[in-house]
């Protein structure tokens, strides 16, 4: 199933630049897609976009088969969960508890249902015995995740994450990692912006290139690792994991770390 829709997209913060000059692409239920390019080349811009914070000039977004034109981002809250690139923008309530209820209680959910969903995604984080603490008396890295916690607890269809590692220490990347992986597997489609690409390889099925206001390249995550055509050719750093498996030419091509131990572990 198509969750979003990119089609023929522009859109100018003003008359002396286009930012997006005709970007396409599809995301589809239970995919993991990274958004990449180099700064100021559309990329956030194609995430508000998506929350239906801005509008396209031209060309359409649709939201799980609705156009986004017209619309505010309350009507597409049960839709996408967006954690922002500056958290500290979206965070608002007293305790974290109270943080990630909003969105189910303003999807209609009780007070006791809203605060089981939202005590539940704080499990997953790691942040329940925080639960009454202010958000902001956590550091940054912690309250990305309370933010992330606050998108999975509306359960959307999409995941929209402007770079959702910036600041983590292994541990939690390691965690977000495996929170993608479950919603993805669980049938959510997740869009993740990103400039790391040792995450990208580790975690993502396909790559989106911005480049020029459009998508440059849409390729998967294995060629775009591997091959000499890929986006990494464009001024992506392959990923020092990638680059040992070209050197040692291991069998199946692997590109995660798991992968690549597995085959060197058989080669010997």
């Amino acid at each position: 199933m198509t969750v979003l829709r990119f089609s023929d997209v522009r859109f100018s913060y003003d008359s002396s630049r286009e930012v997006l000059g005709g970007a396409s692409f599809d995301l589809l239920a239970g995919e993991i897609v990274a958004l990449v390019g180099e700064n100021g080349a559309g990329k956030t811009t194609i995430t508000k976009l998506i929350a239906a914070l801005l509008h396209p000039g031209g060309g359409v977004v649709e939201v799980c088969g609705v156009s986004t034109v017209g619309g505010v981002p309350e009507d597409f809250a049960a839709s996408v969960g967006y954690l922002f690139q500056r958290v500290d923008q979206q965070l608002f309530a007293k305790t974290l508890i109270d943080e990630v209820a909003f969105g189910p209680l303003a999807a209609g959910k009780t007070v006791a249902e809203a605060r089981e969903m939202g005590a539940g995604t704080l499990r997953r984080v790691g942040l329940y015995q925080q639960r009454n603490t202010h958000p902001f008396d956590l550091s940054p890295p912690h309250r990305k995740l309370v933010a992330l916690a606050a998108a999975m607890a509306q359960e959307p269809q999409l995941y929209v994450l402007d770079e959702p590692i910036q600041g983590l220490d292994w541990g939690g990347i390691g965690l977000v990692a495996k929170i993608m992986r479950e919603l993805a597997a669980s049938g959510a489609a997740v869009l993740a912006v990103t400039h790391n690409m040792s995450f990208v390889a580790e975690v993502v099925d396909r790559v989106l290139l911005v480049s020029g206001g459009k998508i440059a390249a849409d390729e998967s995550v294995v060629n775009v690792m591997l091959s000499d055509s890929s986006p990494c050719r464009l001024g992506l750093a392959r990923p020092q994991a990638a680059e040992l498996t070209i050197a040692l030419d291991l069998p199946g091509r692997p590109i995660r770390h798991s992968d690549i131990v597995d085959a060197i572990a058989r080669r010997l």
